[in-house]
């Protein structure tokens, strides 16, 4: 990194850090007060235009990993994923999730981690298979910490003290916050706050069931934590990296030139409008089309995550080596 562009990137990172955590501040505020509206209004307001920026960004910053037979491999998969989910197809739809994690895992993992990648991911899907709803619990609370991976490779570039700054509070949003609210600390804030929401969505159970355990009896403290992690979710993807990685907007718009400049906003935003129609009308047929379409954003982030992590470790074993070889 040049000395420009380490100041640069030193002058974005206080700016960026103090951004998040005062969104996180807010985040914070609207799910313990309201987390059952938090969550739901959030979905309707910025749950489609997140899913075409996430795409947007995930395919421009890394067109080097989402190419080629692993791209089509998982593109299959996934919308195989979509039509279970549009058809309440759960064990096929698991079966295909772990499907997509073993083309990641085919296309990333070195050759000799291979076998036992794949076995791990076998006894996965066995305990998947056992408890579906616990499955689906968990990757609905997982997909919202996805973002935690891509903010730290972003971090990347920082100067080292930024860096750490930069990603202490990454860790303080995206596990402290959730953990203070499971751990039942923040309880005496915590508010239902869901009469306003179920006069047109639907019974307060239905609508938490895809995020609280069956039969925790901690449920409003999952409800508000998942709450919380969407809203930073939107927070990131929505206003955080369009605004500081303006070059994985630019590599995605070479790559898919048709959708330059303002249009992915108007394709969110216009098929956001279509599907609010279907929310106001009918709210949880309006989540299952949503879902369906998310299937997309969800699932081809791990295969991208699986070779950011191998990277990384190869990385650090390049590094080792030549420390090694300098001592000798």
């Amino acid at each position: 990194m040049t000395v420009a562009a380490a100041a640069t990137a030193r002058d974005r990172a206080l700016p960026a850090s103090l951004a998040l955590a005062c969104c996180a501040a807010v985040a914070l505020a609207a799910a313990l007060r309201a987390p059952l509206a938090a969550m739901v209004l959030g979905l309707m307001a910025f749950g489609v235009l997140h899913n075409v920026l996430e795409l947007r960004y995930v395919a421009g910053r890394f067109a080097d990993v989402l190419r080629g037979p692993l791209l089509l491999w998982s593109a299959a998969a996934v919308t195989g994923i979509a039509a279970c989910r549009l058809l309440t197809l759960r064990t096929p739809e698991i079966l295909l999730g772990y499907g997509v994690l073993a083309v990641g895992v085919w296309f990333a993992v070195p050759r000799r981690w291979l076998l036992p990648a794949l076995a791990g991911l076998g006894v996965a899907a066995a305990v998947s298979l056992r408890w579906p709803a616990y499955h689906f619990v968990v990757l609905a609370h997982l997909h919202n910490v996805v973002p935690l991976f891509f903010l730290w490779e972003w971090s990347r570039r920082l100067p080292d003290r930024s860096r750490l700054v930069f990603r202490a509070v990454q860790l303080g949003w995206v596990l402290a916050v959730p953990a203070l609210l499971l751990s039942g600390l923040l309880d005496g804030l915590l508010v239902r706050g869901s009469a306003a929401v179920t006069a047109f969505a639907g019974a307060p159970a239905a609508l938490a069931a895809p995020v609280v355990p069956p039969g925790a009896e901690a449920g409003l403290r999952f409800l508000a934590a998942f709450a919380f992690l969407q809203a930073m979710h939107y927070v990131v993807w929505l206003g955080f990296l369009p605004w500081q990685a303006p070059e994985a907007v630019a590599a995605f718009e070479a790559r898919v030139p048709w959708l330059r400049g303002w249009r992915p906003w108007a394709l969110g935003l216009g098929a956001a409008a279509v599907l609010g129609v279907l929310f106001v009308a009918d709210y949880l047929q309006g989540r299952a089309f949503y879902q369906a379409f998310a299937s997309y954003h969800a699932y081809l982030e791990f295969p991208v995550l699986l070779a950011l992590l191998f990277a990384a470790g190869s990385r650090r074993e390049r590094s080792m080596s030549t420390v090694g070889a300098a001592d000798r």
